[in-house]
């Protein structure tokens, strides 16, 4: 992988994590594109960058990390079901290879997604009470997420909203589930991969966090404005065109469905 390879990737990392439309198949999909062998340096690169989105975070709502301790539990509750993710991690990282699984799941999605506000729409209370119940409730969400091609922001969104959050609301907690959940998957990641890195990598884990933590802040800012008012209409239509392009462009040849 080039830097300039690895600055494209970060950037889409960056663009897409907080957004309802999946970062790790538009990852998945540039890498195809760019024609990057899915090497373990690389899929541990594509999962290790996170750590930039997750410090975008902290770094825009650090003063709501300084809540009570109720904030930190009811964030361990909503993890508790990553241990399901954590079980299923070779299933998983096979999926990751496959561009015909994200193609088949950013179409699904869309078409969700375009209906899922009529489901959901109800009148928005900024005080609806975040309870244990209904964190752990959107960490069941957050499994979905899984699989290539399924937005973690989406799902978790969706299952704040599925309890009566604000779209504000949920997205907020949304970025908060993010911040332990990226962390660990990183962490995992590192671990599991940490004997392919070697020292001419570093610069590009290095480069790539710090280019996602810059976009991310853009991508974070810009999107809740937009959620509050528009909804999921447009990323469920953004989907569908991605989905159907993705299918199309492995169906005729132009790029192959392994990476």
């Amino acid at each position: 992988m080039s830097l300039i390879q690895a600055v494209i990737i970060a950037i889409v990392e960056g663009i897409t994590e907080f957004l309802p439309i999946s970062s790790t198949g538009h990852m998945i999909l540039a890498q195809s594109v760019l024609g990057i062998p899915s090497t373990e340096f690389v899929k541990a690169f594509t999962v290790n960058i996170q750590f930039g989105a997750i410090l975008s975070v902290i770094a825009l709502y650090w003063k709501r990390f300084l809540q009570s301790w109720g904030f930190y539990f009811k964030l361990a509750v909503a993890c508790l079901p990553l241990v399901i993710a954590y079980v299923l991690n070779k299933q998983i990282d096979a999926m990751l290879g496959s561009v015909l699984i994200v193609g088949v799941f950013m179409l699904l999605g869309g078409v969700f997604l375009i209906f899922v506000d009529n489901w959901l729409d109800k009148p928005e209370n900024e005080h609806t009470e975040l309870t244990y119940k209904k964190s752990l409730i959107i960490g069941l969400f957050q499994i979905i997420s899984v699989i290539p091609g399924v937005s973690r922001s989406a799902a978790t969104i969706i299952g704040g909203m599925s309890q009566k959050l604000s779209r504000k609301n949920a997205a907020e907690f949304s970025f908060f589930l993010a911040v332990p959940t990226m962390f660990a998957a990183s962490a995992l990641k590192l671990t599991e991969t940490y004997k392919t890195i070697n020292s001419s990598d570093i610069h590009l884990l290095i480069v790539g966090n710090l280019v996602s933590f810059v976009v991310a802040m853009i991508a974070i800012r810009s999107f809740i404005s937009f959620l509050t008012k528009h909804g999921f209409k447009w990323f469920g239509w953004y989907r569908i065109v991605m989905g159907i392009l993705i299918l199309v462009l492995i169906f005729s040849g132009v790029i192959s469905n392994s990476l």
